[in-house]
């Protein structure tokens, strides 16, 4: 029986990324997801899929095919940080975690799934990746997805503390600024690179945020940005290394600021750089993550030794080889 490997969010940015590596394995992979009415499809139509399932019956589809999965690696979320419906996120976020986890826990199979870095609040409390009940309760999300990713975050460090049944494998990744193919279709919600590189490429300038607080420059507002290629890079590993279990940063470990991004978007496009400044909005500006930094010790002493593409190099392969060429997708 072939046993396939059940990517959620399979044809969203980070999920296609994933379903590209594993079929390009020759691995047996299953999508569920949804492709709308925009051009989502062309995130996976590249690869080899054994099926895809539409969230809603994702359960029903556990019911009757399940017991052919392998690992599940539970991408699929409402990722929008302004989303403001609960009751949504709730449906989308939590319920579904919960159900997959439940469901990796009965059939003893790895599950790997999306945290995210916005768990982290304000970061005044720092980023480091402490998995106890304890830790957790000192973060406080600034914005309805972060307390999504939190809220169960907190639950299974609670279970865990309770001696109750988990999967033999389990990973929380807490992403941190992922940039990289097949991004397009997220609108407002893409990385800076992907809004900012049209302008470059037609010889136009780019607009960063003033920075409102004077420990920064303009522009000099700093983020762990990192490579969707190595976030999947990470979760094969984990794949590969069943006995790792835990709640880990992903990111580079090295915060870079905007205008270094900006920059480095010229320089891969060949453009000379032409950067102005506007004010960060009112109805974000109270909310404005001046700095995050992924500590990425706690991965690295569980055995992972692979490294990260700097800045400079990430933004110079997604442009080169995705965002300059007329078939952007991985």
């Amino acid at each position: 029986m072939t046993a396939h490997i059940l990517v959620t969010g399979g044809a969203g940015f980070i999920g296609s990324n994933m379903v590209a590596a594993l079929s390009e394995q020759g691995k047996s992979v299953v999508v569920c997801d949804w492709l709308e009415d925009g051009e989502k499809w062309k995130n996976i139509a590249k690869h080899v899929v054994s099926d895809i399932v539409d969230p809603d019956q994702l359960e029903d589809w556990l019911k009757t095919k399940g017991e052919k999965l392998s690992a599940v690696i539970h991408m699929g979320a409402i990722s929008a940080t302004t989303e403001t419906d609960g009751d949504l996120i709730l449906k989308r976020n939590f319920r579904p975690t919960l159900m997959l986890w439940n469901w990796a826990t009965t059939q003893k199979i790895p599950f790997i799934y999306a945290s995210s870095a916005a768990t982290y609040g304000d970061g005044s409390g720092g980023f480091d990746d402490n998995e106890a009940e304890t830790s957790l309760g000192e973060l406080h999300p600034l914005n309805l997805y972060g307390w999504s990713k939190h809220a169960f975050d907190k639950h299974i460090a609670r279970e865990i503390a309770r001696g109750a049944m988990t999967p033999p494998q389990w990973a929380g990744l807490k992403f941190f600024n992922v940039y990289g193919p097949n991004e397009y279709h997220k609108g407002s919600m893409k990385s800076v690179i992907a809004q900012c590189y049209p302008k470059v490429a037609a010889g136009e300038g780019v607009t960063l945020f003033k920075s409102h607080n004077p420990d920064y420059e303009d522009g000099g507002q700093l983020r762990d940005f990192v490579y969707v290629k190595d976030c999947v890079n990470v979760m094969l590993w984990l794949l590969d290394n069943p006995q790792v279990s835990g709640l880990f940063n992903l990111g580079t470990g090295k915060a870079r600021s905007f205008k270094d991004l900006a920059k480095a978007v010229f320089t891969a496009a060949g453009k000379p750089a032409n950067i102005t400044y506007r004010d960060t909005p009112i109805e974000i500006r109270d909310k404005y993550q001046y700095f995050t930094e992924a500590n990425m010790q706690k991965l690295k002493a569980r055995g992972f030794g692979g490294n990260f593409h700097s800045l400079e190099d990430g933004i110079a392969d997604y442009v080169t080889e995705y965002l300059a060429k007329d078939d952007p997708y991985r």
